[in-house]
């Protein structure tokens, strides 16, 4: 097995997921709230949840690239300020569901849309646990062999394929397959 196709990092209860821990299907995403790319595969992402329904887990990490978007860091840091008031979903829909909004000055109007305490948010986004989980997001992405976003892991191994959902839809899929040995 290629270790550059692999996700080094395993799926765990530290992960922001969504789906049964028990599913047959993990989907991994390391993602940048600000990256087009990222934002054309998120109805994608929501699609494919919709469709398989409890046979998929969809993982998100933080993979900001802050060379090329001056917002990513400020968002990734938002959708984990909104994480430690149990709010990290409602965030990262609305993060990318409002991309071409994103500005460090919309960010307290979005996090009273969704219900945050704000006191606590302007608070907790400040904090190291934000700032240290996003970087080992990141780290963990860097050490299984990311160089852009968005980029997938099925079951643990890197899809290369185009990000559209027909195209996903047919890896995950493949992997329902019981293979032959």
């Amino acid at each position: 097995m290629d270790e550059s196709n692999t996700l080094i990092q395993p799926v765990s209860e530290r992960d922001h997921a969504a789906g049964p821990a028990d599913a047959p299907l993990t989907l991994v995403e390391y993602g940048d709230y600000q990256c087009p790319y990222c934002g054309a595969a998120y109805p994608v992402v929501k699609r494919l949840q919709n469709k398989l329904g409890r046979k998929l887990r969809f993982v998100f990490r933080n993979f900001p690239v802050t060379q090329a978007h001056p917002y990513a860091l400020i968002a990734a840091e938002t959708a984990e300020a909104a994480a430690l008031q149990g709010k990290f979903w409602e965030m990262h829909d609305l993060l990318y569901e409002e991309q071409t909004h994103l500005k460090p000055d919309i960010i307290p109007l979005w996090a009273k849309r969704i219900g945050l305490d704000l006191a606590k948010f302007a608070n907790d986004i400040k904090q190291d646990v934000v700032t240290n989980r996003i970087r080992e997001d990141r780290q963990s992405g860097i050490r299984s062999g990311i160089n852009g976003t968005p980029t997938f892991y099925i079951n643990g191994m890197r899809y290369d394929g185009p990000p559209d959902y027909n195209a996903l839809l047919e890896a995950l899929e493949s992997e329902l397959v019981p293979q032959r040995r």
